[in-house]
């Protein structure tokens, strides 16, 4: 049963939709770059990664959620759910007194997040066509690009002239004024399916991904990496996992539909988006660091390099929408993949004499390549798959990218804070993971003297340049994996 696309306004539609991805997506660009001013203000630079951890890690298991309760209960109700979490998360998050209780209210705020991107990216999947969603979805994929020129634009801003706790805020009359213009436009069919909700698929997950994060983040400080208490997280991780698989085949509506992974095209487009997740939050994450502690940048100049990857993105985006018809999903993809190992290899060569141009150029060319591969692949998957189960298969892939994010903030998070370590060691320096916060603003780099500065850039330097690195790795083989996605031209279609 399709929407009745006489029965509504797809522009207005599509412009509230559009609206409530820039607002998901302007508070991941906005918080990374004023990160280092909240990490000095609050304290625990041991647990920055956690800032990121914690938001990715609910709206990673959220969206197999929301991705599936929209499937049975229509996309409207879900997503205003989704849309009030979020916003009081965002409320919340404003008044954080410490580190703790701003990873208590990211969870809050993730818990709501991940409703946002999987429903609204199904949303025009039902009210347009596949030829024509191939354009669309290259406009909503550059809705990241957008909020990310604006983003560190506004954060550095907000941050440089007001407080870090308006970046949290800012956001909070887009996304009401969303949800009134999808309540008020968008008209769904009436749904007759029986409903029946995985909760057991979403507690293993929730349990097995949490305990896949801790022993990332706090392995090797808080315990050691070999040691009973690391080990037994490692088992009940994978034991609840492998749990999980056997209760998804079982299940009667599964919180994964793992049948659709048996398309080649989906299982390839799903691992790359995994793979490309690793490569987003590596930069996003720590690009503002980098310019800021090692190059000794102001947090508005850290916003632009990254606003240059957000301008690569919304090119690549539009451009991929008219070339998928034309050339199809492993041509699009695969160019893709070259400018994301050309934009992170250029991450590796990066010191801190090579100043934030370089920076702002190799994120230019990531977003050329996220821009790509990801308007591919959602376009993609959606043609493949019939209207009741669309909003599954979109979450599925949304999932991957936000799994990779998730693990991917908590292994970068642990190289990090181990090679940091490592080099104080190795140097004999009397410092500790939580002195990089002098760094990170004007006021605390007066509070030190030049020798030590110096050593602490150096450090901190030595140590991102693993996590660029890392990057890197991963951008290689997302490359690999766009290999095994089959060729030809055809988009899989099938009409609703």
């Amino acid at each position: 049963m399709g929407l009745s696309k006489k029965a509504m306004n797809r522009p207005l539609v599509l412009i509230s939709v559009m609206l409530a991805m820039f607002v998901s997506a302007v508070e991941a660009t906005i918080v990374t770059t004023a990160m280092p001013v909240i990490a000095s203000d609050l304290g625990g630079f041991s647990r920055y990664s956690w800032i990121f951890s914690a938001y990715l890690l609910m709206s990673t298991v959220t969206v197999l959620v929301y991705g599936k309760l929209a499937d049975l209960f229509g996309r409207k109700p879900i997503l205003f759910i989704g849309m009030t979490i979020f916003i009081i998360g965002s409320f919340l998050c404003g008044f954080a007194a410490t580190m703790e209780q701003l990873i208590l209210f990211r969870l809050l705020q993730g818990l709501g997040a991940g409703a946002v991107m999987p429903i609204a990216s199904t949303i025009v999947g039902d009210i347009y066509s596949t030829k024509e969603r191939a354009k669309v979805q290259g406009y909503l994929s550059s809705i990241w690009g957008i909020s990310a020129v604006l983003g560190p634009a506004i954060g550095g801003g907000i941050v440089y002239y007001f407080s870090w706790e308006y970046v949290f805020w800012v956001n909070i009359p887009l996304g009401i004024l969303a949800m009134i213009g999808i309540g008020v436009f968008l008209q769904e069919p009436e749904r007759e399916k029986e409903v029946s909700i995985d909760y057991k698929g979403a507690t293993l997950l929730t349990v097995s991904l949490s305990a896949i994060l801790i022993w990332l983040v706090e392995g090797g400080q808080s315990f050691g990496r070999l040691s009973l208490s690391s080990i037994a997280l490692l088992l009940v991780a994978f034991g609840l996992f492998t749990l999980f698989v056997f209760v998804e085949r079982a299940a009667k509506d599964p919180l994964m539909p793992f049948s659709i992974w048996r398309n080649p095209v989906i299982l390839y487009a799903n691992l790359v988006s995994f793979t490309t997740g690793f490569i987003l939050i590596g930069i996003s994450a720590y690009l503002p660091t980098y310019v800021t502690g090692v190059m000794g940048q102001p947090a508005i100049v850290a916003g632009f390099t990254l606003t240059a990857m957000s301008i690569g993105w919304p090119i690549a985006s539009s451009v991929a929408g008219h070339l998928l018809i034309r050339w199809g999903t492993f041509k699009v993809s695969f160019i893709g993949g070259i400018f994301l190992v050309f934009g992170s290899v250029l991450f590796v060569m990066m010191n801190e004499t090579s100043g934030p141009l370089w920076a702002a150029v190799s994120s230019f060319f990531v977003g050329v390549g996220m821009g790509l591969t990801s308007t591919a692949f959602v376009v993609t998957i959606q043609g493949a798959v019939p209207r009741q189960m669309r909003g599954s298969a979109t979450a599925a892939n949304m999932f991957m990218r936000n799994f990779g994010n998730t693990v991917g903030a908590a292994f970068y998070g642990a190289i990090l804070n181990a090679t940091l370590m490592a080099t104080f060691n190795k140097n004999n320096m009397s410092f500790d993971v939580d002195n990089v916060n002098l760094l990170l603003t004007e006021e605390g780099r007066k509070t030190i003297s030049m020798p030590e500065l110096s050593l602490l850039e150096n450090a901190l330097g030595q140590s991102l340049q693993w996590v660029y690195v890392g990057v890197a790795l991963f951008a290689v083989i997302s490359l690999l994996l766009i290999l095994r996605i089959p060729r030809g031209k055809e988009l899989l279609n099938v009409d609703d």
